[in-house]
């Protein structure tokens, strides 16, 4: 029986969201159909929202399934997806005693990712005539390695593209802000801006930088602002999951650890170097405690 797809997703308190990642994992199932490889492919949540991690991997289980692809549904490689996803998968091969599971990378850094920043970005500045720049802004982490990947998407998409420079910022949880990266922006000369939020779904962090950006946007009436919208369901992200179970169902893992906190003692964060990985307790699922290594 062909391994099936398990993609676990962060969680939002935005319908639209959830509505996103649900449209996404029916599009992976149907790309695989159509492409005459038909795959089992199952999505959940390991906080904030229905249905739960323990429920898609329950669905599966009961249609037979002892074999199992995890691909987290996330940009980089931070603590969700280096610790959160892989106890909550620790905590159902508790459950499910002789499943196992192949766990594969998060979605970026990658250059269909930045293809599709870069139309939604064009979108956005398409009645623009002056040169912009652009600020790439995303969720931001404790994780610095999952923040220099945000840093290093927004300079390799603004090479061998004609924006006046790239900047990048973050909503939460790191420097520099949404406003101070706007304002770094028109201090470099920039008369036109356009927001681009690195996010795949609606919800309530890109409402926030759009919020965020609209706010800064008065006080600066000769600078022009747009925001660019989220990457969402599309062809190119389902394509891009599926490669990601084909390198894990080949053994072809290419994860970056030579700058994980939870490896290397980087400056402040030396606590953290061989800490134990818990799982989000999740609304609909009651934790059990178990080593997850």
């Amino acid at each position: 029986m062909r391994p099936a797809l398990l993609i676990a997703g962060h969680g939002t308190r935005d319908p639209e969201g959830v509505t996103g990642f649900t449209a996404l994992t029916k599009r992976v199932g149907g790309l695989a159909e159509a492409g005459g490889e038909p795959l089992d492919v199952a999505g959940g949540f390991i906080e904030l929202s229905a249905p739960p991690l323990r429920d898609a991997v329950s669905g599966l289980v009961d249609q037979g399934h002892r074999s199992l692809v995890a691909v987290p549904l996330m940009l980089s490689a931070a603590g969700h997806s280096k610790g959160d996803v892989p106890a909550a998968l620790a905590r159902e091969t508790a459950r499910h005693p002789g499943l196992t599971v192949r766990y594969g990378r998060p979605l970026g850094p990658h250059p269909v990712l930045l293809t599709l920043l870069a139309e939604r970005i064009s979108a956005a500045a398409r009645d623009l005539a002056e040169p912009y720049a652009v600020l790439v802004v995303g969720r931001g982490s404790t994780d610095p390695d999952a923040n220099a990947d945000v840093c290093k998407d927004a300079r390799m998409l603004w090479e061998g593209r004609s924006y006046e420079f790239t900047e990048t910022a973050f909503v939460s949880l790191a420097r520099p802000s949404v406003a101070e990266g706007l304002e770094r922006c028109r201090r470099l000369g920039a008369r036109a801006i356009v927001v681009a939020r690195y996010f795949l779904f609606p919800g309530v962090l890109p409402d926030r930088v759009a919020a965020q950006a609209a706010e800064y946007a008065p006080a600066h009436p000769g600078l022009n602002i747009r925001c660019a919208d989220v990457l969402g369901d599309c062809d190119e992200i389902a394509g891009l999951v599926a490669e990601r179970y084909r390198e894990a169902l080949d053994g072809d893992i290419r994860m970056n650890c030579d700058m994980c906190q939870y490896r290397v003692a980087l400056p402040g964060l030396a606590h953290r170097v061989g800490a134990p990985q818990h799982p989000h307790d999740h609304p609909h699922d009651h934790p059990h405690p178990v080593d997850a290594g």
